[in-house]
């Protein structure tokens, strides 16, 4: 797989989000399935592998440091602290002395001993940033953890935690239905040098085939996180199903299946963009992995990005409890 620099590290140009083994997308998959894809994603030259302390309340880090903890010196090891699960509920919280627990639990479920890239899951902005980001600069310092990332950022926010300490890589969604970052952080991250990390590539399951029909939705399990999701919802999603058709077309001629042409117009949005799709079937895996060598021209990827944008896509990204979590720019109102 081709490489990029992710930060100090190189790693392959597509990595693996881990959540959905553990988190958010109903009930996960059995551990041995989960083994199994994990470690087919090493054989495939995914060196990139991302979890948090949020997903599954911890079982996610136990899951990937169980697995691969053997293999540490192959891969990249990113997780995440700031927002965990506290007495079953999702709790956000940056505060210096937090950070650092999360931290330590986080080593031991990791099975490692120092974490290559920690990011804050998300700003709580009832602390200011450089003070997170000053606890995480410690960590650096005691060698827990070797860079930083920032989750869910604008462009102003990265530029204030920058100032404290190097940022290595900043996370948001990304995809061709979510553009947010094309506002403003993508190109602070260009110019400060700072990675950029693509959750949510083929906009969770919907540039994958995934979701054919106008019931698709409703057949969510009741945890997943989609259905809390406007896009996924009512007379949005039956217009949004609407732009497959077209995109359908355009990836069977270009020769790839349409989450391929996601990953791949992501690829194509600077050396400095890096995919992280997550995936339960070792199948669409092993898809997602063959997408770093695509060589798609650039029409078909100026067709796909006129196809399936802001413009066209119907309902906002998250509802508005979620909204208010995060601190990513937003587009004003047609």
């Amino acid at each position: 797989m081709q490489q990029r620099s992710l930060g100090p590290f190189q790693v392959g140009a597509i990595g693996l989000g881990c959540m959905n083994l553990s988190h958010a997308y109903g009930v996960p998959p059995a551990p041995e399935v989960a083994e199994a894809l994990l470690l087919r994603a090493l054989d495939l030259g995914i060196t990139h592998f991302d979890t948090a302390s949020l997903y599954g309340f911890g079982a996610n880090e136990t899951l990937v440091g169980r697995v691969l903890s053997r293999y540490r010196s192959r891969f990249t090891l990113a997780s995440k602290c700031g927002m965990t699960g506290v007495d079953g509920k999702r709790v956000i919280d940056g505060r210096p002395e937090t950070l650092k627990l999360t931290c330590e639990a986080s080593l031991k479920r990791l099975h490692t001993d120092v974490i290559d890239l920690y990011y804050l899951h998300r700003w709580d902005k009832q602390v200011p940033i450089e003070d997170s980001v000053g606890a995480l600069a410690e960590l650096v310092r005691e060698g827990k953890i070797r860079s930083i990332g920032l989750s869910e950022v604008s462009a102003d926010t990265l530029r204030r935690a920058h100032a404290v300490h190097p940022i290595t890589a900043v996370q948001t969604e990304y995809s061709l239905w979510t553009r947010n970052p094309e506002i403003a952080v993508l190109d602070a991250c260009r110019e400060l040098g700072v990675s950029f990390v693509a959750f949510s590539p083929v906009a969770r399951g919907f540039l994958a085939n995934a979701l054919t029909t106008p019931d698709a939705a409703e057949t969510f399990d009741t945890k997943d996180i989609r259905r809390s999701m406007p896009r996924f919802q009512g007379d949005a999603f039956a217009a949004n199903l609407r732009l497959l058709d077209g995109y359908r077309v355009l990836a069977a001629k270009a020769g790839c299946t349409p989450a391929q042409l996601a990953l791949a117009w992501l690829l194509a949005k600077g050396d400095h963009v890096l995919p992280i799709p997550g995936t339960t079937n070792i199948a669409h895996l092993e898809e997602n992995a063959a997408a770093a060598d695509l060589m798609l021209s650039p029409q078909v990827l100026a067709d796909a990005e006129a196809l399936i944008n802001r413009h066209t896509v119907s309902g906002s990204r998250y509802n508005g409890p979620t909204q208010t979590e995060i601190d990513t720019e937003e587009f004003l109102p047609a």
